[in-house]
């Protein structure tokens, strides 16, 4: 029962490089988070993984690989956290408005850092998970 319990507060999926991967992320985390009842921070999240999954596909997931999205309740289901795990090499950074020539493109991570609670970037072999937690509550609370 414990197992059941704990499997239910894990989500993942794999996605290839490629263009139709970004959306299919988004509804992935949209039916994770209906079917776990919550809601209030939706259009944050669904914003944030959109971003992590665009910035691991134009930077982190070299030709014929993809990315892996994994969604965790935490802390008794008290925080939400998104990671996206690819296998390029590299740190993210944010970046100030209007810095680098990339005009309105390159500021993917400092969306990420505004509107989530937390976020940051992990070790893996190869490459790197980039996370972002957000607190959690029912549609109908606060």
């Amino acid at each position: 029962m414990n197992e059941t319990m704990q499997l239910s507060l894990l989500r993942e999926r794999f996605y290839r490089r490629e263009r139709r991967s970004v959306p299919a992320t988004r509804e992935f985390v949209r039916a994770a988070v209906a079917d776990w009842g919550l809601g209030a921070r939706l259009d944050d999240v669904l914003l944030c993984v959109s971003e992590l999954a665009t910035n691991a596909l134009v930077h982190g997931v070299p030709p014929g690989r993809g990315y892996l999205v994994r969604l965790l309740l935490r802390e008794g289901g008290a925080a939400l956290r998104v990671e996206v795990h690819d296998s390029g090499d590299g740190e993210p950074v944010v970046r100030e408005p209007g810095a680098g020539p990339e005009g309105e493109s390159g500021r993917g991570l400092l969306i990420v850092a505004a509107m989530a609670d937390r976020w940051g970037v992990g070790e893996r072999n190869p490459g790197k998970i980039v996370w972002c937690e957000f607190g959690v509550w029912s549609a109908g609370g606060a």
